[in-house]
């Protein structure tokens, strides 16, 4: 994980060449953070430097949304 915002539950991935395709290991860790009620979005370095309007609009609108009650979170 590269970043989260435990209030808003969202977790911020971003993947550089080396993973070059979702691999089993983030697979199974984005399906265990859904599962926790986390939304995970995942960017390419190369979308970040070449789109980063895109980028920081997708992320704005997952953390302006309602969330659901994060597992084991505060109520």
């Amino acid at each position: 994980m590269d970043f989260v915002t435990f209030n808003r539950g969202v977790v911020i991935e971003v993947d550089g060449g080396q993973h070059g395709q979702l691999n089993q290991m983030d697979r199974k860790r984005d399906d265990w953070f859904c599962d926790q009620g986390y939304t995970v979005l995942r960017f390419w370095n190369n979308e970040i430097f070449t789109n980063i309007d895109a980028v920081l609009m997708t992320i704005e609108q997952s953390i302006n949304r309602p969330s659901p009650p994060i597992k084991g979170g505060e109520e």
